[in-house]
């Protein structure tokens, strides 16, 4: 999520005095050299590169939302190190000055017309289009979990709305059992179940209450991380606190009157019960409905593009970046910074009839803290081999990267919002 290479979020010229463009679209067409959807991490990253180099309304960015998230901060926020405020923005101070911000949601893609369809009814042609929609949150798809999350100490740090609850649950937890689960699907920064439970250990252990707290962690995967050489650092980390590690078991049902999780092993298909006194639940999560069964997409509904230059398989002018795409590797912000710069080389020498050169090694990221003060520092390719940034073990538990991950990302991504 964080590390190095994810400063290319927040382009050097962003400031909050800029004028930003916003529209409406008075009339029910308009036309963009390039057209960005979505204004998460990726589409921000994009957009101010390519507004940059194109020039003023040469670029819209399409993007209902009014907020934007520094998402990597919500575990801190989960577990009281962190205000919840520290983590938004308004939409409009991190917009580009030079783009134009289509306020709508987008609707339908056409890419045989090279053009999209927003909800109101709006439609927005290009030459070039960025897909940049980020993943969905399923929290219907396990029964009773959307009625149940945010109250009855079931909490995620995945959503806005829910984020502060899991601080507010810790707090109350008295005794009893501590459960955290990770779905049967592909989520974003899969390490996050995990980082919000050695947080939890240690707030129990600095409580004095920790022995009278049962913690399980349940998994849908076979084994706690991807990653060999950090997965080693993990299973002991789990060992020496004392967690329960329930592999190939995933969350099914939540009844939140009798504080129950249902699990199903997905190798026997048996189901368990278990009571929970607070539970941090992450939820499965999709492709975007709009995403689902357009022309852009896979057979499992994720934007279909080459894994090296980001260029989608069947239309040459439309490029993928991040979460929403079928690109075979963690999805994590800082796989966006990796993705960024190669996306912006290979769409401007695209659109300039040369050959595309930048090619994406499965770079990603996942800055693991082991417990206030102590992070592992994951960083590894599309094959899960390490591609470490620093000349020490990042596999081993460090203060530094603690603090890097806790003080410095944060700040080096808002770093144009204080100038």
């Amino acid at each position: 999520l964080e590390q190095p290479r994810l400063v290319v979020i927040a382009d050097s010229s962003m400031h909050t005095t800029a004028v930003r463009r916003s529209i409406g679209l008075a009339s029910n067409s308009s036309s963009y050299r390039v057209v960005v959807v979505g204004g998460g991490a990726g589409g921000q990253a994009v957009s101010w590169a390519l507004s940059r180099k194109l020039g003023k309304g040469a670029v819209g960015v399409i993007e209902p939302a009014t907020v934007h998230y520094y998402q990597p901060m919500w575990t801190f926020v989960g577990a009281g190190a962190k205000r919840f405020e520290e983590s938004r923005r308004n939409m409009a101070d991190v917009m580009a000055s030079r783009v134009d911000w289509i306020k709508a949601a987008v609707a339908e893609f056409r890419p045989e017309k090279n053009c999209v369809v927003t909800q109101d009814g709006k439609t927005i042609s290009y030459d070039y289009l960025v897909v940049a929609l980020g993943i969905q949150l399923d929290f219907g798809k396990v029964k009773g979990l959307a009625e149940a999350v945010g109250k009855n100490c079931v909490s995620s740090n995945y959503c806005p709305d829910t984020v502060e609850m899991t601080w507010k649950y810790l707090q109350d937890l008295k005794g009893g059992n501590a459960i955290f689960t990770f779905p049967n699907t592909p989520i974003k920064c899969a390490g996050a179940p995990q980082k919000i439970m050695y947080l939890a250990d240690d707030l129990l252990r600095k409580k004095g209450i920790r022995k009278d707290v049962d913690i399980s962690y349940y998994s849908a995967l076979p084994v706690i991380f991807g990653a060999k050489k950090y997965a080693a650092t993990l299973g002991e980390v789990a060992k020496r606190k004392g967690i329960n590690l329930n592999f190939r078991n995933h969350l099914v049902e939540v009844k939140a009157d009798s504080k129950e999780a249902i699990f199903e092993n997905l190798d026997t298909k048996e189901s368990k019960t278990v009571k929970y006194d607070f539970m941090h639940v992450t939820p499965p999560m999709s492709p975007p409905d709009v995403v689902k069964g357009s022309p852009l997409s896979d057979c499992g509904g994720w934007v279909d593009v080459d894994k090296e230059t980001l260029q989608h398989k069947k239309y040459s002018n439309v490029f993928g970046i991040g979460d929403c795409t079928n690109v075979p590797t963690s999805k994590t912000a800082a796989a966006v910074a990796g993705q960024a710069g190669v996306l912006r080389k290979n769409l401007l020498a695209y659109m300039k009839g040369l050959a595309m050169t930048g090619k994406y090694d499965g770079y990603t990221s996942c800055p693991l803290p082991t417990g206030f003060g102590k992070l592992v520092l994951a960083e590894f390719d599309f094959d899960a081999e390490p591609l470490e940034t620093f000349p020490v073990d990042q596999g081993k538990e460090r203060r530094a990267f603690y603090v890097m991950k806790k003080d410095m990302m944060p700040f080096l991504y808002w770093r144009s919002e204080e100038r």
